[in-house]
């Protein structure tokens, strides 16, 4: 009876003879590790042990359901611990919210765990054996991780790919994105297990030719590290301020005045140089900035003339006298009043909306979605006056690597955030990691003014210029870095790399066939 190991044809060889539950805790504990590669840790190596493992315990079972278990637990064992900080927002009211955390990690990890399980469940139903196995899995998975950025909104955190983010494999993201770059960690990390387990030729050249690919994009990515930080012609200063307002915190009445001072002292600090714009975090003021004359101009007054981007709600009137709530980034001149205005379009679910909100209101359960925002039109670049045009993005839209592209192309990208909902845990490391992402992948230097952290002015290669550690009050004075010119990436996007991907699973599978053959 044929197995679907490697190349085993022999259910006896390991771990063909594991129990379902030894397999699943190892399937578990490959998930685990993948997550310890990711940021904060960055333990990328334990790709190169996770992955076979992974390949190993799929394709020693005999049926398509065992294999897509298998997946699942690793899969589960991934989302549980590498997002694991969701459970950070429940208990800024544990009170009233605490009990909903272990539901909210456990049900969230083991449906976006569906996402693994489904590539390994089809390559068991095709009966997919031999080295080639290898490619076809790596294009299954990266079809299934694309899928999981766009299905229901997407949710594209912790992509494969971001593993790499401390390495120079990172700079790759430039040419093909993430995805095209998870496609490629997935296949060399798996490499191992051909050596371990091939047979013929195909045993050394493929590990071989995975070692030359590895080393092919290192030492690009090498060569664009080496590089200096483009600079503008005219030096731009710009201000990024952390207040560092705990969100339990954050808006009670007695300590509202308190966060707002911070922020106006922060942004009216002396430095070397006066800066040409300062930056506040998400929803730093609980007014309507818009009806608040007075709050505008104390916001001005204490920027040194510069022009200040802030995060607050924005509400307008819509149809049959409903109030429309918006979370928004507002622009103040030197007197206060609004140079421009742009809407957050990317909502985060039960966060920022309720999904289905509309059917449910029009069923009379506006009690239920109230308090729901509603999205803006979509990514815009703002100009104002004497500031290099910028895309602004409002803290969750950042981790979306197909949405950076609007009318026209910026000279840098800023973020505002409030990652205060989810403390000192991994959640801010991560979102900070993805926003070294886009900057590679646009070749755009990117500014982000986070409310406890991490607030940071990045390059376009990624590098960090300078930046605010995580839960530390204080600003980021630097000049902005000149952008690059347009990436094969930002010119391109996903489409033809995922196209490349079908191509190669396609092939993976063909050569599968002949190898059973």
């Amino acid at each position: 009876m044929t197995t679907l190991s490697e190349t085993a044809p022999r259910p006896a060889a390991w771990p063909a003879g594991l129990g379902r539950w030894p397999r699943l805790g190892l399937a578990f504990a490959c998930g685990v590790a993948l997550t310890l590669a990711q940021p904060p840790l960055s333990l990328w190596p334990l790709c190169f042990l996770a992955v076979p493992l992974l390949l190993m315990l799929t394709g020693s079972v005999t049926r398509p359901v065992q294999a897509g278990w298998t997946a699942w637990a690793a899969g589960t064992g991934f989302f549980a611990t590498g997002l694991y900080w969701i459970a950070e927002a429940f208990l800024v009211d544990i009170a009233r919210h605490g009990w909903m955390a272990p539901f909210a990690i456990l049900g969230l990890a083991g449906g976006l765990a569906l996402f693994w399980a489904l590539p390994f469940w089809v390559a068991a139903r095709l009966r997919l054996a031999g080295p080639w196995r290898l490619l076809a899995i790596a294009a299954l998975w990266t079809l299934s991780e694309y899928a999981r950025s766009h299905v229901l909104t997407g949710f594209p955190w912790a992509l494969p790919g971001y593993a790499w983010v401390e390495t120079p494999l990172a700079q790759t993201a430039s040419l093909f994105g993430p995805h095209m770059l998870g496609f490629l960690g997935l296949a060399v990390s798996g490499a191992p297990l051909i050596a371990l387990r091939g047979r013929g030729a195909t045993r050394i050249a493929v590990p071989l030719a995975a070692l030359a690919l590895l080393a092919a994009g290192w030492a690009w990515g090498s060569a664009r590290l080496a590089a200096p930080a483009p600079q503008r012609e005219t030096p731009f200063v710009v201000r990024m301020v952390q207040p560092n307002a705990p969100q339990n915190e954050k808006w009670r009445g007695d300590l509202i005045p308190v966060f707002f001072e911070r922020l106006r002292t922060l942004s009216n600090a002396p430095g070397p140089v006066t800066p040409g714009v300062v930056i506040w975090p998400e929803t730093a003021v609980p007014w309507l900035l818009a009806e608040d004359p007075r709050a505008r101009l104390a916001i001005a007054s204490s920027a040194q003339g510069a022009p200040v981007i802030v995060g607050a709600r924005k509400v307008d009137e819509g149809p049959r006298g409903r109030r429309i709530w918006s979370n928004s980034l507002f622009a103040l001149d030197a007197s206060g009043a609004i140079l421009g205005s742009y809407d957050k379009h990317h909502l985060v679910p039960f966060g920022e909306y309720v999904p289905l909100n509309g059917l449910l209101a029009g069923l009379g359960l506006e009690g239920f979605v109230g308090g729901s925002f509603s999205p803006g039109p979509g990514p815009v670049v703002m100009s104002l006056p004497g500031v290099p045009d910028f895309l602004p993005l409002i803290c969750y839209e950042a981790i979306f690597p197909h949405e950076m592209q609007a009318d026209r192309r910026p000279e840098w990208i800023v973020q505002i955030t409030n990652d205060a909902w989810f403390g000192s845990s991994a959640g801010p490391y991560q979102h900070f990691a993805q926003a070294r992402m886009r900057a590679i992948e646009q070749g755009l230097p990117f500014a982000r003014a986070a409310n406890t952290g991490i607030s940071a002015m990045i390059d376009p290669m990624g590098r960090i210029v300078a930046k605010r550690p995580l839960l530390e009050q204080g600003y980021v004075d630097t000049e902005l870095p000149a952008p690059l010119g347009p990436t094969l990436y930002a010119r391109a996007g996903d489409l033809p790399w995922v196209a490349l991907v079908v191509f190669l699973g396609l092939t993976g599978i063909v050569l599968c066939r002949k190898f059973e053959q």
